[in-house]
């Protein structure tokens, strides 16, 4: 492969990915991509030898190689997770050393941008963290519990208007269809002996008018207002109803977005706002891999431009 490639690993289905490399190809910057989980040890080869300069050696996917030692980026999207071929202990043990062995390599390429690194981003995925350093930096953030208690989530939800919503947005069936978990009010009374179960997040309910989804990419800040109907808490449980138009970011709000980025040593953050009618953001979540691409063409904001950029430089505006 002629000169310094972009790695993007991620899944065979990424219509996201697919935006950027295109932009990478019309700017003709070579790029590799590959799905770790899938592709590893079956379509791909991976030889890494340490030097005293880091890692060197190659990364074969198909009939397309890499040079370890030239990769100018590493775009992580949503690869696989490894699976082991089979249940058995050698099948587990196996996965688990393609695991640290291809990732452990690829997240310590010699001059290699991250966006991000992938340990940054399994760090950032815990709201509970999110949280703490979005209210540290002087981001509103709503009054929030999270309890196994169900008397200490009765108490909670009597004492103001609140709303539960899943810690992790991770893979939900209900009748075998794909459902999702969207943010929701609760009563008191709504409230069993099954919260014990397990922990639960609940927050007090913003009195907003719409939501703000924020992108970021390096230093450039992208903000889309989304209008849901009426009486819609989670916008994302009504994406064919949704009106979008691109607002500018307070430059308090801006500045906190990129320090929270630094934090977490993010290059790129998907963040969420309850907007209020006074014009208060208050800070609900950051997906540090979020979807942005229906974004670009409702709001007119140019997301793909700006991540080819970061990829193909390594500085963004």
């Amino acid at each position: 492969m002629d000169g310094r490639p972009v790695l993007v690993s991620t899944e065979a289905e990424d219509p996201t990915a697919d935006l950027v490399i295109a932009e990478l190809n019309r700017r003709r910057v070579p790029v590799l991509r590959f799905d770790p989980g899938c592709d590893f040890p079956t379509r791909a080869t991976l030889a890494a030898s340490i030097t005293a300069d880091g890692w060197s050696g190659s990364l074969t996917v198909g009939r397309r190689t890499a040079d370890l030692s030239g990769v100018r980026a590493l775009y992580h999207r949503r690869p696989n997770p490894y699976t082991p071929e089979s249940d058995h202990q050698a099948g587990r043990f196996a996965a688990q050393e393609n695991r640290r062995g291809l990732n452990g390599v690829l997240g310590a390429l010699p001059g290699c941008l991250y966006l991000s690194h992938p340990q940054a981003i399994a760090r950032a995925e815990y709201k509970p963290a999110q949280l703490a350093v979005a209210s540290g930096l002087g981001l509103p953030v709503p009054a929030t519990l999270i309890t196994n208690s169900p008397a200490g989530a009765k108490l909670f939800a009597t004492a103001q208007p609140a709303i539960y919503k899943p810690l992790h947005a991770g893979a939900y069936h209900v009748d075998g269809e794909p459902a999702g978990i969207w943010a929701a009010p609760v009563e008191p009374g709504e409230i069993t002996d099954a919260v014990g179960n397990c922990a639960h997040l609940f927050q007090a309910q913003v009195p907003k008018s719409g939501d703000v989804r924020a992108v970021v990419v390096g230093k450039q800040v992208f903000c889309a207002l989304i209008t849901a109907p009426p009486g819609v808490l989670d916008w994302r449980s009504e994406y064919q109803n949704l009106s979008y138009e691109p607002v500018e970011c307070p430059q308090s709000v801006r500045a906190a977005l990129l320090r929270f980025l630094g934090e977490f040593g993010l290059r790129f953050g998907a963040f969420d706002f309850a907007v209020t009618a006074e014009g208060e953001w208050w800070f609900l979540e950051c997906n540090p891999n979020g979807q942005w691409a229906w974004l670009e063409h409702a709001a007119g904001l140019p997301i793909t431009s700006a991540i080819a950029d970061l990829l193909e430089n390594g500085v963004a505006g």
